[in-house]
């Protein structure tokens, strides 16, 4: 499209077993989008799942055609993730949580004119400017544990690495996502990591995100497989895996 042409968007939503909560999703997002100048579609990652999550987006795609069903074989939220990115081929590419946990209305936060020097935008609940709705203090207390960790074996200056909602330019998801190994939920590390390393301009972007109950991320399972994962992005870095 040529640049004279209206801004495009993807909205990739990585979805394993989300049957019950993807079609809310999917008539807030496209009811929001419509509304919007923007030339976009969404497209959902379904991670091999093994409920109707599938069906849930065909049903959707026949009311609302640019809702896209893009099947892959279930390897985790990073795995769905790259693959998202890099099927779509919009100028602009944001990740979106399944649970939209953040108000949908919040994504103009991530969209010029509110942004214009970036490549990569990514969502955070901390800070002035942010509010966290409904989070059990437990589940916060972690998350800030994992973070200080992130700081300690990667990297600084980012507060709200595992923030679900991210906004990409074309350029910077071909510069980083064929570099992602990690198909796991520590991938934003990674992701963000191999921004740095590339010399990519990343923002933050305070938002309001609300709890979900239903959210799919074990503190104790998960945690501890992040902090591995998060490890072995170190070693690979420490090898030149990224350059």
């Amino acid at each position: 499209m040529s640049a004279a042409g209206p801004t495009t968007l993807s909205i990739v939503i990585p979805a394993f077993n989300e049957e019950l909560r993807l079609a809310r999703t999917l008539a807030a997002v496209s009811e929001y989008l419509r509304l919007q100048p923007w030339d976009w579609e969404i497209r959902v990652v379904d991670d091999g799942s093994t409920d109707a999550t599938a069906s849930v987006v065909e049903q959707c795609h026949r009311g609302t055609p640019r809702i896209v069903l893009e099947r892959e074989p279930h390897r985790g939220k990073g795995g769905a993730v790259k693959a998202g990115m890099l099927a779509a081929t919009s100028q602009f590419r944001f990740l979106c949580d399944a649970d939209l946990s953040m108000p949908i209305r919040e994504l103009e936060k991530f969209m010029p004119p509110r942004q214009t020097n970036f490549d990569v935008a990514i969502g955070t609940r901390e800070g002035a400017g942010s509010r966290r709705v409904g989070e059990p203090l437990l589940r916060h207390l972690v998350g800030r544990l994992f973070n200080q960790a992130v700081k300690r074996l990667m990297f600084t200056g980012i507060e709200d690495t595992q923030c679900g909602f991210k906004m990409f330019t074309a350029s910077a998801v071909e510069a980083v996502f064929p570099l992602v190994r990690i198909e796991g939920w520590a991938f934003d590390v990674e992701v963000l990591h191999i921004a740095r390393r590339r010399g990519l301009r990343i923002v933050e972007v305070p938002i309001e995100w609300h709890y979900r109950r239903e959210s799919q991320l074990s503190l104790i399972r998960d945690g501890a497989r992040m902090l591995r994962d998060v490890l072995a992005i170190r070693m690979r870095s420490k090898r030149r895996g990224y350059d």
